[in-house]
């Protein structure tokens, strides 16, 4: 690949540089990794909407790539709404660009459920039991070998697949409910229709890359970064009745924290501010109001937190 990242080249289309360097050992191809520098460039307002980007032959010097891949870079932007491509003009980035994320607040404050999805779409790709492995059972607290309902679905935002979740169930709970009522029902209203309290949750917010199956899923490509949560979701008694793994893609679903200064016993520190508390786990998360156009905030309330 071409040498190390230099400045950025005034005379040419908006966001011209010479010799970014790609990762050619990652199995993410060079044409999406050029796409994702160049969304970068225009979401973080390097390249300003109504802007030239750089055209084919730019980014051939640019990065050390064919013809063919340059184009293809180029033709996932304007896939995504991000640019538009005129012959004999080049490529401008549009007037609006298209929000970058659906955004979550990290608390994951679970909403009012009448709010969820009329516009999302949660389809069930595996549904049936399993024997819970070493992590499983320690997740569920019950012994490893025990059945357990395990099921994979996809979550859907505006046509696109935003997150893959598998959700692991103890069978006596699991039973209540087939694959046509997860189909078509919120899990946190199957396990109340089972007679489950659901009371509170507990997660963990990571990142991990996406294998071949999950990759295919999320119409991502292998190698991919996601975000990877992990949930465990308890009922009045304190007992597990759901143990949750959510990967998103990061292009359609960020966290965000926000933060106060405080004073303590060391001196002045950040902490976290919340709106409210965490009583239970259906929702994968809030969404802050105003981040997506109207139609999508309404949806990202319904989407991820629709499980």
């Amino acid at each position: 690949m071409a040498g190390q990242a230099g400045g950025i080249n005034n005379a040419g289309p908006a966001g011209t540089r010479t010799g970014t360097r790609l990762d050619a050992n990652t199995r993410v191809p060079l044409y999406h990794q050029i796409f994702v520098l160049l969304r970068n460039r225009i979401y973080s307002g390097e390249i300003s909407p109504g802007a030239l980007i750089p055209g084919e032959q730019d980014l051939c010097n640019e990065f050390g790539v064919s013809r063919i891949t340059a184009k293809r870079a180029l033709n996932e932007l304007a896939d995504a709404g991000l640019v538009v491509r005129e012959r004999g003009k080049g490529t401008r980035v549009v007037k609006r660009p298209p929000p970058p994320a659906v955004t979550a607040s990290i608390e994951g404050w679970l909403e009012n459920i009448s709010l969820m999805g009329i516009a999302t779409e949660a389809r069930v790709l595996e549904f049936g039991y399993v024997l819970a492995s070493d992590d499983i059972a320690h997740a569920l607290e019950m012994q490893a070998g025990q059945d357990v309902q395990r099921a994979v679905r996809v979550r859907m935002l505006d046509g696109k697949p935003m997150s893959y979740l598998v959700t692991y169930v103890p069978s006596d709970i699991g039973r209540q409910y087939d694959r046509e009522d997860l189909n078509t029902r919120p899990l946190l209203h199957l396990l109340e229709r089972a007679g489950v309290e659901v009371a509170s949750a507990r997660q963990t917010i990571s990142a991990t890359v996406a294998d071949a199956q999950i990759a295919s899923a999320l119409s991502v490509h292998a190698g991919a970064p996601l975000i990877e949560v992990r949930r465990v979701v308890r009922d009045a008694n304190e007992r597990p009745v759901e143990y949750l793994r959510v990967l998103y893609r990061p292009d359609l679903y960020r966290f965000e924290m926000s933060m106060r200064r405080v004073r303590g016993n060391e001196g002045m520190r950040w902490a976290a501010t919340s709106s409210s508390p965490i009583p239970a786990g259906e929702e994968e998360s809030a969404i802050i109001p105003g981040n997506r156009m109207n139609k999508a905030a309404a949806t990202g309330r319904r989407a991820e937190n629709r499980r």
